[in-house]
């Protein structure tokens, strides 16, 4: 798990959205247009869109690289089916896929027995819709303990969403470097080749949206300030190899995995502007609003990034954190109410204790809780939290949790059904007590 590249003390832009110009050798981007006759260094021009041309100026994503050799040069693809064995993206048929409206609660993904790279390592555990029409999202595990060595992997169908709970990710992209590890977050857009290096084995979550791309929420009556603050947000600057060395590039196209070669590194931009980029955050920076009077808030307001539907206000994804935090509401049962959404719910546990699930839910686990589906606190939580005395408490720094929200009906992958990927066969029953509860009987 050696790595062969240098991640000590990086440098990044800072902001979210901001239009960045960086340069690894001085004068590798041209001033004054885009695509000059000759550029400097023999470089070559290449622009990167993230959306359609004709968006509006607001809403349009782009890069223009400037690389020592096109992206156009490489052999032709060919199915990879060492790739992608627990990965599926078609969730418009049934084939594969199990449809169940029960809450369903997964243990750990174990870590690899053999040496597994973070491209080989994805298992998709739910979803809905269709890379191949733009619609929909995926959610991942990852479970890796081999660091991508001259290979690279770009994603057509999708932004991934990288959510680390185990090991340190060492990420190189064509923007340049970045380090995410437990705590952090990384979104890496379609389209950006990038590898995944460690020092030790890997495990986390990911979400992926088939259309659009994340941004931070709008905050209303909330005002000017609060949630995840742009200025946060960081960005890779340029850096780039020059190498006569061949390359296996990794394609994951309508979920199906495709392999090249390519001679010399894809990680070979001297230079780049654009505002179409991966980022980083470090979730500890998030401001959380919260009640000083009563009731607990809708989760809402945890929300970090969101990626909408066409409906505004309507989301294929929210990624929302439960972080540490003070509770002070006053006469209030404070821990997430019983509740029944119009939103499918993902739940992952970073690291410490959901108060909601104070002993069934540990870091690594994943929960699903579909659309319309009745969940909440497990009996011991509820009677904990009812009978508590009700002074401000801080939540432990180590508690840190997190929700995939989407506004889609997902349906399960058949392999993450059985017992090879831990499914909790059990977990109906942490309501079990409460369904004897009786009218006039203290908790």
């Amino acid at each position: 798990m050696d790595t062969h590249r240098n991640y000590e003390n990086l440098d990044y832009a800072i902001g979210f959205g901001n239009h960045v110009e960086t340069e690894a050798l001085k004068g590798a981007v041209p001033k004054g247009q885009n695509s000059p006759q000759k550029c400097a260094y023999n470089l070559i021009a290449e622009q990167f869109s993230g959306t359609a041309f004709t968006l509006p100026r607001a809403s349009n994503q782009k890069t223009w690289l400037y690389k020592i050799r096109p992206s156009a040069a490489h052999s032709p693809f060919v199915e990879a089916p060492e790739f992608g064995k627990y990965v599926k993206n078609d969730f418009m048929n049934d084939h594969g896929l199990t449809i169940t409206p029960n809450q369903l609660r997964w243990k750990r993904l174990p870590l690899p027995e053999k040496p597994t790279t973070f491209a080989e390592g994805l298992v998709t555990v739910c979803g809905a819709g269709d890379p191949s029409i733009k619609q929909g999202i995926a959610i991942y595990l990852y479970a890796a303990n081999k660091s991508m060595t001259n290979s690279s992997m770009f994603n057509s169908d999708g932004d991934f969403l990288i959510v680390p709970w185990e090991g340190e990710m060492l990420i190189t992209t064509e923007m340049g470097k970045l380090t995410v590890k437990p705590r952090e977050i990384c979104v890496i857009p379609r389209g950006i080749k990038f590898s995944v290096e460690m020092t030790k084995p890997i495990r986390g979550y990911i979400c992926e949206v088939f259309k659009g791309h994340f941004k931070i929420p709008d905050l209303g009556p909330i005002g000017a300030n609060g949630l995840a603050n742009p200025r946060d947000f960081l960005v890779p600057v340029a850096f780039y190899e020059n190498t006569e060395e061949e390359f296996q590039i990794i394609n994951k196209y309508l979920g199906k995995f495709y392999k090249c070669t390519k001679k010399g590194s894809p990680y070979d931009v001297v230079g780049w502007h654009g505002n179409y980029y991966p980022y980083k955050y470090n979730l500890d920076l998030f401001n959380a609003m919260g009640t000083v009077t009563f009731d607990h808030p809708d989760p809402s307001i945890f929300t970090v990034i969101t990626c909408q539907t066409d409906e505004p206000g309507v989301a294929v994804c929210d990624f929302a954190i439960f972080p540490p935090r003070w509770m002070v509401a006053e006469h209030t049962f404070r821990p997430p109410y019983y509740h029944r959404n119009i939103m499918s719910e993902y739940m992952g546990n970073i690291s410490g204790q959901y108060d909601a699930k104070e002993d069934g839910f540990q870091p690594g686990y994943g929960s699903l809780h579909s659309l319309l589906q009745g969940h909440g606190p497990d009996h011991e939580s509820f009677v904990k939290w009812s009978n508590m005395d009700l002074q401000p408490i801080r939540y432990p720094y180590e508690n840190l949790a997190f929700m995939f929200e989407s506004s889609y009906m997902f349906k399960t992958c058949s392999f993450v059904m059985d017992d090879q990927v831990n499914l909790d066969h059990d977990y109906y029953h942490c309501w079990d007590k409460l369904a004897h509860n009786k009218l006039g009987d203290k908790p």
